[in-house]
Order: C-alpha cells, then structure tokens, then sequence
C-alpha cells in the first residue's frame, strides 16, 4: 500500500481549503484525519473515502467499489475509492471528505 511522498502532497493540496486536516503513517499507507478520526486512506497512489448507507449508492453510481488491501487483495467494505472527477475538483473532494467525516462522528 505504497504511497508517494508528491501523491501525497497533492491529496492534502486538495484538501487544502478544510484545515485541520492531518496523516498518519498506517497499515503501509497513510490515513487521513480530522479531530481525532480518520476519514479517508490513502494507499497505493489513490485516495479512499469512509462510506455507509448514506452515501456509498453515490460511489456505487460514479462505478466505484471498495478498497482492497493488503497482498491478500481482501476487501474493505467501509472504504470506497473517490471518483477521479470528484478527486480533480478540490471543492467536491472536501464536500465528499467531510461526508465521510460525518459518518465517524455520528458512531460516538
């Protein structure tokens, strides 16, 4: 789950506009964080969103899918790819991110 040192950067260019926003270094990739929970995952040069039954049909509609990690490829139904459009555009990703965000908070 290798992540670049410049996709990095460019991920939380993206997320430039909601401060806060941190890593950190997990499971061979980088996890995205705000307030204490993590959001989003970063691994092997693309970006994942945390997803439930509030806006994973979203990402099901743009044909994405859950992650798969590890070298055993097993699926991580909680986290799904962000759509490459979505992604590009840093106003939507945040608006996404912060969804994403959202689902952590209401599980307190």
């Amino acid at each position: 789950m290798k992540v670049t040192e410049g996709f990095l950067a460019y991920v939380l260019d993206q997320l430039a506009q909601w401060e806060g926003v941190y890593t950190k270094k997990m499971f061979g990739g980088v996890g995205l964080f705000y307030e204490g929970l993590m959001f989003g995952l970063v691994y092997n040069d693309s970006v994942a969103l945390k997803v439930d039954l509030s806006n994973q049909s979203k990402y099901i509609a743009a044909g994405e899918a859950p992650i798969t990690v590890f070298k055993t490829n097993t699926p991580l139904p909680s986290y799904y790819t962000v759509p490459g459009s979505v992604f590009e555009n840093a106003s939507d990703f945040v608006s996404w991110a912060k969804e994403s965000y959202q689902i952590q908070v209401q599980k307190l």
